[in-house]
């Protein structure tokens, strides 16, 4: 029921993945919305909208289409929720209803950065907890690390921690007391401090922040690619000759544009929680949901939470 193009996009990318995927997929959502869609329905008779207050609307809304989705995991009629809607409200109803892995302090949310010709940088935390303590920023290496190895088969995943410098005595208290329980955490390979120019190289696998600095540095990218894009666009229908130069510089461009485009990254997957739990950004079109869903499934095959419960423990 969430996100801009809901419930229509949501709709037609849960009957591509079927189409494609062969994935089985459950619409959880108002009953004059998702009866009658040929799909298996769990109905409700709330929605928890993009401006409630996030762990207000999952208390107060325990009908809402979010609070199903969660408990229809936690109960095993689903493996997994995919979620286009509001992000807190997600995370929320996820941690309320499916519960912490034993061990975990706070869920992070773990969004891939494309990184073109390489494999994506996950990034984590990307928003769910704004503040932070050394040993939870610990914990979300040894969790990215893991998604790193089951989503992208990284043998040995480089972790950074993102910093204003390189050198270890740069950085606020937080990064330096991290930085330092870091070099002595076992099976995590840490690498050092990172900078914000370094999210999109293959320089390092999985970078770890606080969720404030961390979902500044995700919007700051997303905002900075859209405009190039936009500007890159712009040019090529400047004049006649720049339309020409189009034609020669598209099908190089195309590509790469294909790989920094979200819809192409299947979401951010929330770790920590019991069980599978998939954050669609709320622009989601069908495609971005036909790519969440197969992150989801392939999460489920690939016990990542079974994974994420041993590293922690």
């Amino acid at each position: 029921m969430g996100g801009d193009k809901a419930p229509a996009e949501i709709i037609e990318g849960a009957r591509q993945a079927v189409e494609q995927l062969g994935v089985d997929v459950v619409l959880v959502g108002l009953p004059e919305v998702v009866e009658g869609t040929g799909f298996p329905t769990i109905t409700c008779s709330e929605v928890i909208d993009m401006h409630d207050d996030p762990a207000q609307g999952v208390r107060r809304k325990k009908d809402s289409s979010l609070v199903r989705a969660a408990e229809a995991v936690r109960d095993g009629r689903a493996s997994a929720m995919v979620s286009a809607g509001n992000t807190g409200a997600t995370m929320a109803a996820a941690l309320l209803r499916m519960g912490r892995l034993p061990g975990v302090a706070r869920p992070a949310i773990a969004t891939p950065i494309p990184v073109p010709g390489a494999t994506p940088t996950i990034l984590l935390d990307a928003g769910a907890n704004a503040e932070c303590t050394a040993p939870w920023l610990v914990q979300f290496a040894q969790m990215g690390a893991v998604l790193a190895v089951e989503r992208y088969g990284i043998t040995k995943p480089r972790v950074g921690l993102l910093s204003i410098g390189e050198e270890e005595t740069k950085g606020n208290p937080l990064v330096k007391e991290t930085h330092a329980l870091l070099r002595e955490t076992p099976g995590v390979h840490f690498i050092g401090n990172v900078e914000g120019r370094d999210l999109l190289t293959d320089d390092v696998d999985v970078v770890v922040t606080d969720g404030f600095t961390g979902n500044v540095a995700l919007k700051t990218l997303e905002g900075g690619l859209k405009f190039i894009v936009g500007k890159v666009l712009e040019a090529m229908t400047s004049s006649d000759e720049a339309k020409e130069a189009a034609k020669v510089l598209l099908p190089t461009l195309v590509p790469l544009a294909d790989e920094l485009d979200p819809d192409s990254h299947g979401g951010a997957m929330l770790l920590g929680v019991d069980g599978v739990c998939i954050i669609s950004h709320g622009s989601s079109s069908a495609r971005a949901v036909v790519n969440a869903l197969r992150v989801a499934q392939d999460m489920v095959d690939k016990d990542v939470v079974g994974h994420l419960r041993a590293a922690v423990a």
